[in-house]
């Protein structure tokens, strides 16, 4: 139930939610008779420019994490943001079909929790090293 939450949406923060089982219906040609994925196609055409992904078939949600600071190896992962975002989202989505105080605070402290995220960049961007590893 948790994951059908996200099954419409679209984006997590800056980055597309690539909803797996929606693959074999777009690229059919990249899926054998027995429903094995082409995983060279997909690590070649998919997996470079997106980091979040939902399999409903499995309930299963994962992520490719940055991986070293963004100012020296681009984007190629999300960050934890996401994670909190991803979270926040399917909260969300039981709260609508489930009301109750508990899930609303929840919402409100991973709503807190990306708010302090942001000042952190911010106080970093002001200071010059937002974008690189801190040593």
């Amino acid at each position: 139930m948790a994951l059908e939450t996200l099954q419409n949406i679209k984006n997590l923060g800056k980055f597309q939610v690539i909803i797996m089982d929606r693959l074999r219906e777009k690229f059919p040609e990249k899926f054998g008779a027995e429903g094995q994925m082409d995983w060279k196609w997909f690590e070649k055409e998919i997996r470079p420019n997106n980091f979040v992904y939902v399999r409903l078939d499995k309930n299963s949600l994962a992520f490719t994490l940055q991986k070293g600071p963004i100012k020296e190896n681009g984007v190629n992962g999300c960050q934890v943001e996401t994670l909190i975002e991803a979270a926040k989202e399917i909260i969300s989505g039981l709260n609508k079909k489930c009301p109750c105080r508990e899930n609303s605070l929840a919402i409100t402290k991973l709503e807190e929790a990306l708010h302090w995220l942001e000042a952190r960049t911010r106080n970093r961007i002001s200071r010059g090293v937002e974008g690189t590893e801190l040593k």
